[in-house]
């Protein structure tokens, strides 16, 4: 089952959470996004009919392993564009946003060109 650009973004925010904080919580993805708690509910159902993510009894959210390799590949594109741009002179928050943009549409054999490019500098 194939998920929606929306359902990467969040996987990839709750990700991006986990390596500051152990304690995830829905109003944690709603500041990092500036999105409403409703469309965290949302998401997170959706992800976890996907078998990506889940919510403990104590209110906490945490990827499945499933979710972490995803998070990880998702993660890493981002990064490593967002490098490549950055390399190239774009400054850091213009190429964090394109790389945001393309990391999702960017062919695998694109983005394994543009990663070879940047662990070559």
């Amino acid at each position: 089952m194939a998920i929606l650009e929306s359902g990467e973004i969040y996987v990839e925010a709750i990700y991006v959470l986990s390596l500051e904080s152990e304690k995830i919580r829905g109003k944690d993805i709603s500041e990092y996004l500036g999105v409403t708690r409703p469309s965290v509910s949302r998401a997170l159902n959706s992800l976890k009919e996907r078998g990506l993510a889940r919510k403990e009894k104590n209110g906490l959210i945490r990827l499945t392993e499933g979710g972490l390799i995803l998070a990880k590949h998702i993660y890493e594109r981002h990064q490593i564009i967002a490098r490549h741009f950055m390399d190239l002179g774009v400054d850091e928050k213009t190429a964090k946003e394109d790389a945001s943009r393309i990391e999702r549409f960017i062919s695998d054999s694109t983005f394994n060109a543009v990663k070879a490019s940047v662990n070559k500098a």
